[in-house]
């Protein structure tokens, strides 16, 4: 598989990655056909579990290469870190304030006031969440291709299969409250399977982006962690935690730490 990869194009392997993502959070999704209803505690499980995954990714995948990459260019290390990853959670916050959206457990509108329909707006949340995700295996194969230090073709697979891994919990938690809700199923699924359809575009203007602008790369991959880790503070953790008993959703996390962890450290 290592091979494939590094024979094809960087884009091309970046839209397979995301593609791979894409087709876990359709299968997450699809869970609301057999089952309308997901228990509360299962439900903060696998949300803790997408959390453990992206912190994990945020500093294995991204953070740690990306301070390889800036030491080997000649860079003060710890720069592009801090200020890439600043600019990925202030440009989601920023997002966050002006893109009209919901959140799954609430009814209150963020961002510009709007007549959209509640769908749409969770549409709009969803895809707000998994931008970061693709931009982020994205950039990891254009760094892999461009053959810097810190970057490999195998981290940049670890990375879209723990990302795809935790898309899957993270399709059914969106797809199956709907429909508990009272939403019908294939509108709930359609839901669901939308907040992964963003992915490979961000993937492959990462992947772009990696190849085309090699001295920007240690500012990427932490935007792109700093992203990532903005969605879980924000996001993932508060949704997690809807139970007085939040032991469910740390155990979660931990599990997907360790998943991510090991999974690059194998890989990459």
């Amino acid at each position: 598989m290592l091979d494939f990869f590094r024979n094809i194009n960087p884009i091309v392997a970046a839209l397979i990655g995301t593609g791979f993502t894409y087709i876990l959070t359709m299968a997450g999704s699809a869970l609301v056909f057999p089952f309308k209803k997901i228990n509360q505690k299962v439900l903060n499980g696998m949300l803790g579990f997408s959390a453990g995954v992206m912190i994990a990714a945020s500093f294995w995948s991204l953070l740690n290469p990306g301070i390889l990459l800036a030491e080997d260019l000649g860079m003060t290390p710890w720069l592009p870190a801090v200020i890439g990853f600043l600019s990925g959670g202030i440009f989601l916050l920023v997002v966050d304030r002006v893109l009209p959206h919901i959140h799954m457990e609430s009814n209150h509108k963020e961002g510009v006031k709007t007549s959209w329909q509640r769908s749409v707006l969770l549409v709009l949340a969803i895809t707000l969440h998994n931008i970061p995700e693709g931009l982020a295996v994205g950039v990891a194969f254009g760094a892999a291709a461009a053959g810097l230090p810190g970057a490999t073709v195998g981290a940049a697979i670890a990375l879209a299969i723990g990302i795809g891994i935790q898309n899957f919990p993270e399709g059914a938690a969106v797809s199956i409250p709907l429909r508990r809700e009272g939403m019908k199923r294939g509108k709930a699924f359609m839901i669901g399977q939308y907040s992964g359809i963003v992915e490979p575009v961000a993937g492959v203007a990462g992947a772009a982006l990696a190849i085309s602008m090699q001295n920007i790369l240690p500012y990427a991959l932490a935007f792109a962690a700093g992203a990532m880790i903005y969605v879980v503070i924000e996001e993932l953790i508060p949704e997690s935690q809807m139970l007085k008993n939040t032991k469910i959703a740390t155990i979660g996390a931990m599990i997907g730490f360790s998943v991510m962890m090991l999974l690059d450290v194998a890989l990459g």
